[in-house]
This record gives structure tokens, C-alpha cells and sequence, in this order.
């Protein structure tokens, strides 16, 4: 979407791109088209349709007009090629490694991950087949380092749950194009107006809708955004996309589709089989959520970094992982690939550990305490007895919550009464453990 003298600004996209007035009503609002099913003009269409030679709907599994805007509007904001709208955050993840992986295949992930991508990755993707190796990301060399001739390819939170860790996306994208892998970055903490990973060479984008896309903690959702610009014939690794499809009379998505491959692939093969659609009163929620989107994410982080100093000066927490305070260790990656502001969810540590941690959530009265992040509430939760519990404390440790851990989703309220609030909790939480003593 370009106006004659050059592309339309963040704000004007994301407003604007993928959506037009109704052709037939006028309405300018995208419609819900709330149907399972489209009719077929005669049998020669149905069977182009079927045999993916015309564009256009047979069946809201595969494809939704409502959708269709949502996945147009993220994958121009993201500057990628195409998108895959998918019910949730793990149903994008699972779809895109269905396209690049056959049993007995190999990804490499970064350990900085939210706790239920780590049990996806290690115990749900091994009943296909999958094998998963997971590295510390602080050290690109590290995903070198475990990459085997069956590995298809790198996945890593640029903005890592829940500690607010800053992955080298650069770096990273070096080495797996390197081995000629793709590097597909998880977005969602940044969203794509706090960084555009493509601009760093990943390949894939996959995003959580369900947080700030949407916003508001209404929809579930999640998203594929494929570059465009990955070369799925250079080797041999990648035959779902490289090879003839017996499904399709021996159609080759990358052959037939080009730079579409991907997109192609995870609609027609993908949403097909595995079922995991966006339903498209979720889309139109999103859809209107991301009309905000630059608005949001600019309070977001002004609030979060100001709870985040708060914290960081007070005598009862330990430390503070927010990239955007001065002396944190990932500042100058923040710089690089956040310029305008290290996100709103963030971890810190509160002196006593497991039992104040619970204590302080517990106490909050306008911190919503639940297991979510992205929405225009303020949020919080203590993450190794709940959203990391089904990892045993080592892996805890390694993915940024442990025991002491409390994390912050900030919202958009007065940012003054989140800092009460959270002295409130904190005073609250260290008299009641000194008490129990």
C-alpha cells in the first residue's frame, strides 16, 4: 500500500492497510463475514478454486474475507509478503514448522521463551517427530554451535517472555542463513512499531494476536508473516515447499507461488489439515485493535518505563530486567532494535523470593492477576507457579522466572496510581512474611 510519492506512514497503515469501503454496502467498517462457506460461481470454478489455479474462498477453514484484511493489514505492517491468521499464538507456531518439518527433523530455539513455547517445543513437537535443541540466546554463536544437517530452522523471541531479554536478531539471521535455515522471530512483545525483525534478515514472523495486536484481551489469535524472501529451493531441506504436493496432482508451492510459497502452503496444506482458523469475529476484533496499535504501544512503554524506575529504587526488590533502564545488560541491543522503547512486559525480582513474589501479586488491587500480556490493563502474575510451573526449576531459571520472579504486563491507567499500587503490594507482602517468620 503506497501513495503516489511513497509509502503511507506506521500510523496511516495501520489503519488503512488491507481494508477498503464494502463494495456492495459502502460500509467502511470491514464486515464479519460470519459464514463456513462460500458459493462457487459453476463447477469450472469450484475446481480452479480446489485446484488453487484462481483465488478466492471455498471454506472458512482455508480462508475468510474478515481474515484476509487482518493477515493483509499485519503483513504490511511487519513489511512481509503474506500472512497466515491461525486461532492462537502456539497454532502459528505449530503451522509454520508443519510447513518446514517432516519427522525426524531438527529446530533450534532460544531458552529465552515463554514457558508454554518450551513445552510446545520439547514435549508436544516430539509426538511429531520434531527434536528441539534449546540454546541461551546471549550468545548467537550458540545456535551455531547445535544446528545438524536436519535442522530446519532458528526460532527466537526478539523480545523474550518474560524477562525483557533482547536477542541479536542480526547476528542470529547470519547464521542460519549461513546454513541455509530460515530465522523466524517471535514479535509479539515488540509488535511491529517497536521493531520490523525483516529489516534485521529473519525470514518469518510469527505473532501471538491475542496480546498487543489485538490489544484489549478480547480475541484470541495468533499469526505466520513470511518475508518473501527466503529461496525454499536453494537445498534440499525444505520438500513441502520445494516439492511436488501429491494433494495438489503434483503442484510445487515455491515452483507456482514464488515468494507466496509459504503463504500459500499454510493456507492450502496448512489451515486445511490442521484446522487451527482464525475465526473471523476474532479478526474483526483484532482488525480494530490494530487501528490503535501506535497510540497503545507509545503509553505502554512511556508507563512501563517509569514503573520500571520505580522499582528499580526501592529497597525491596533485587533487580529489575527492563532493557530500557540504563544499566541493564541488554540496553544497547534495546537501542538497536527498540528504538523507541524496550516493550511493557517485564520481570523483576523481590527480596524473599517464592513466597513474597506470590504475596505481592496477590496483594495488587488494580493489577489484574492473570495469565496474559498486551492488554490496555495493567497485569501481573508470578510466573513459577503458574504460566512456567510445568518447567522444573532449572529450566525456570534459564527462561527468566524464577522463583523470586513477579511479571509486569504494564497497561494504559495513570502510571501513578500503578506505582501505589505496587508499594502498596510490596509493603503489604514483605509485613506479612516478616509476620509469619
Amino acid at each position: 500500500m503506497n501513495k503516489p510519492n511513497g509509502p503511507y506512514g506506521f500510523e496511516t497503515l495501520s489503519i488503512h492497510a488491507g481494508a477498503a469501503p464494502d463494495p456492495t454496502t459502502g460500509a467502511r467498517v470491514t464486515p464479519i463475514y460470519q459464514t463456513t462457506a462460500f458459493v462457487f460461481d459453476d463447477a469450472e470454478h469450484a475446481a480452479s478454486l480446489f485446484n488453487l489455479q484462481t483465488w478466492g474462498y471455498i471454506y472458512s477453514r482455508i480462508g475468510n474475507p474478515t481474515v484476509s484484511v487482518l493477515e493483509e493489514r499485519i503483513a504490511t505492517l511487519e513489511g512481509g509478503r503474506g500472512a497466515i491468521a491461525t486461532a492462537s499464538g502456539h497454532a502459528a507456531q505449530m503451522l509454520v514448522a508443519f510447513s518446514l518439518m517432516r519427522a525426524g527433523d531438527h529446530l533450534v530455539a532460544g531458552n529465552k521463551l515463554y514457558g508454554g513455547s518450551v513445552t510446545q517445543f520439547t514435549r508436544t513437537f516430539a509426538k511429531f517427530g520434531w527434536d528441539c535443541t534449546l540454546v541461551d540466546p546471549d550468545e548467537p554463536l550458540n545456535f551455531e554451535r547445535a544446528i545438524r544437517p536436519e535442522t530446519k530452522a532458528i526460532f527466537i523471541e526478539g523480545l523474550a517472555n518474560p524477562g525483557g531479554i533482547v536477542v541479536d536478531i542480526e547476528a542470529v539471521a547470519a547464521i542460519a542463513h549461513r546454513a541455509g535455515i530460515p530465522l523466524i522471530v517471535d514479535n509479539t512483545l515488540a509488535t511491529p512499531y517497536l521493531c520490523r525483525p525483516f529489516e534485521w534478515g529473519a525470514d518469518i514472523v510469527v505473532h501471538s494476536t491475542t496480546k498487543y495486536l489485538s490489544g484489549h484481551g478480547n480475541a484470541m489469535g495468533g499469526v505466520v508473516v513470511d518475508s518473501g524472501r527466503f529461496d525454499w529451493s536453494q537445498n534440499d531441506k525444505f520438500p513441502n515447499l520445494a516439492k511436488p504436493e501429491p494433494a495438489y496432482h503434483g503442484l510445487t508451492f515455491h515452483e507456482t507461488f514464488g515468494d507466496l510459497a509459504l503463504t500459500a502452503h499454510g493456507h492450502a496444506v496448512g489451515l486445511r489439515d490442521l484446522g487451527a482458523c482464525m475465526a473471523p469475529m476474532n479478526a474483526f476484533l483484532t482488525i480494530t485493535g490494530s487501528e490503535t496499535l501506535p497510540l497503545r504501544m507509545q503509553r505502554h512503554v512511556e508507563n512501563a518505563q517509569c514503573v520500571a524506575e520505580f522499582l528499580e529504587s526501592d529497597p525491596r526488590v533485587a533487580w529489575v530486567s527492563y532493557a530500557g533502564l540504563e544499566a541493564n545488560k541488554y540496553r544497547a541491543l534495546a537501542r538497536k532494535y527498540l528504538p523507541k522503547g524496550a516493550g511493557a512486559v517485564f520481570t523483576f525480582g523481590v527480596k524473599g523470593g517464592y513466597e513474597v513474589g506470590r504475596r505481592v501479586v496477590e496483594g495488587c488491587e488494580l493489577f489484574s492477576h492473570l495469565a496474559n500480556v498486551g492488554d490496555t490493563r495493567s497485569l501481573i502474575i508470578h510466573p513459577a507457579s503458574t504460566t512456567h510451573r510445568q518447567l522444573n526449576e532449572t529450566q525456570q531459571i534459564a527462561a527468566g522466572a524464577g522463583p523470586d520472579v513477579v511479571r509486569l504486563s504494564i497497561g494504559l491507567e495513570t502510571v501513578g496510581d500503578l506505582i501505589a499500587d505496587l508499594d502498596q503490594a510490596l509493603a503489604q507482602a514483605s509485613e506479612q512474611v516478616k509476620a509469619a517468620e
